[in-house]
C-alpha cells in the first residue's frame, strides 16, 4: 500500500488530534511589526530544525504567514519523515539559495534490512520480505566501499525529480512507464554507526541531489535480503549544523518577543 505523497501531516493530525505548531502559530503571533518585516524583507538566513510530518514547504508557508513577506524559499528538500536541519532564505538571500544547496549535506539514520518499499523509506507499507539472519556487521562493512567516491545512482521513481514538467511520484501514481536515468553523485563517507539487527545505524556525507533512500534500498541488495530507509536526520549543509537551528517552536516564540520588544520601544518613543 502506498501513502499518498504530501498526505502525512493531514493523516498524522487525524489520528493524534495533534495539529502542532503550524496551525496554532498563525493565531498566537500574528503582530509582526513593520520594523521587523522590514528586515526580513531586506534578508535573513533561517537555520530551522525541521520537525517530523511537516513537508519543507510546510515550514516556508509557515514562516512566509507569521513576517507576511512572499519572498521566503528554502535551500533542499527534506521529505515529510526526515527532520533536521533546513536553510530558510528571504527577501535578498533567496538569491544565495542555489548557493547553499550545492553545499555537501551531512545525514544520520537507519536503515531496516528484511524489506523493500516502493519510495524507499516508509512513506509506503514494506514488502517481499526475506530473511536477514546472516548479515552481519563484517559483511555490511565490506559492503560499503563500493558506495564511496563518485557514483551513478539511480533515483526513486517517488521523487519530486520532474519530467515533462511533472514530479516523478505523480506520473508513477497514474501508472505511467517510466525510464530514469541515474544521477551523478558523490559519497564522501558511510560510517556504521551501529548494527542491531535488522536495524543499521549509519553517518553519510553525500553530495547534493544524492538521494538517501536510495542508497539504503542499493545496500539491501547489495546484500541480498533487502532494505529500507526508516529513519532520516539532516546534521548538516557544509558549514551549517543543526546544533544552530531553532524549531519552529523557538523561532516563533523569537518573532514573538522581538515584536513585543519593537512595540515597547515605539511606545516609549511615542510618550
Amino acid at each position: 500500500m502506498l501513502v499518498a505523497k504530501g498526505s502525512y501531516r493531514s493523516k498524522y493530525i487525524a489520528k493524534t488530534g495533534d495539529t502542532g505548531t503550524q496551525s496554532q502559530g498563525a493565531k498566537r503571533y500574528s503582530n509582526i511589526t513593520p520594523e521587523l518585516k522590514a528586515e526580513y524583507e531586506e534578508g535573513k538566513l533561517i537555520l530551522i530544525d525541521k520537525p517530523v510530518h511537516w513537508t519543507s514547504f510546510d515550514v516556508v508557508k509557515c514562516i512566509r504567514t507569521h513576517l507576511r513577506i512572499k519572498k521566503v524559499g528554502h535551500a533542499g528538500t527534506l521529505d515529510p519523515l526526515a527532520t533536521g536541519l533546513l536553510i530558510i532564505c528571504t527577501g535578498k538571500y533567496t538569491k544565495k539559495i542555489n548557493e547553499y544547496m550545492a553545499q555537501v549535506k551531512e545525514y544520520t539514520g537507519t536503515i531496516t534490512l528484511g524489506s523493500v518499499t516502493p519510495t524507499y523509506d516508509l512513506e509506503s507499507l514494506p514488502e517481499q520480505h526475506k530473511d536477514y539472519s546472516s548479515i552481519t556487521l563484517e559483511k555490511i562493512k565490506e559492503t560499503i566501499p563500493s558506495f564511496l567516491g563518485h557514483q551513478k545512482q539511480m533515483p526513486p521513481i517517488y521523487s519530486a525529480i520532474k519530467v515533462a514538467g511533472k514530479p516523478l511520484y505523480e506520473l508513477a501514481r497514474r501508472g505511467k512507464g517510466l525510464e530514469l536515468e541515474p544521477r551523478d553523485i558523490i559519497i564522501d563517507a558511510f560510517e556504521i554507526t551501529s548494527f542491531e539487527p535488522p536495524l543499521i545505524g549509519f553517518r553519510l556525507v553525500c553530495s547534493t541531489g544524492t538521494y538517501v533512500r536510495s542508497v539504503a534500498h542499493d545496500i539491501g541488495v547489495a546484500l541480498g535480503c533487502g532494505a529500507h530507509l526508516s529513519l532520516l536526520r539532516r546534521t548538516a549543509i557544509g558549514e551549517f549544523n543543526v546544533d544552530d537551528a531553532q524549531t519552529m517552536d523557538v523561532w516563533l516564540d523569537e518573532i514573538k518577543m522581538k515584536s513585543e520588544i519593537k512595540d515597547e520601544e515605539q511606545f516609549n518613543q511615542n510618550a
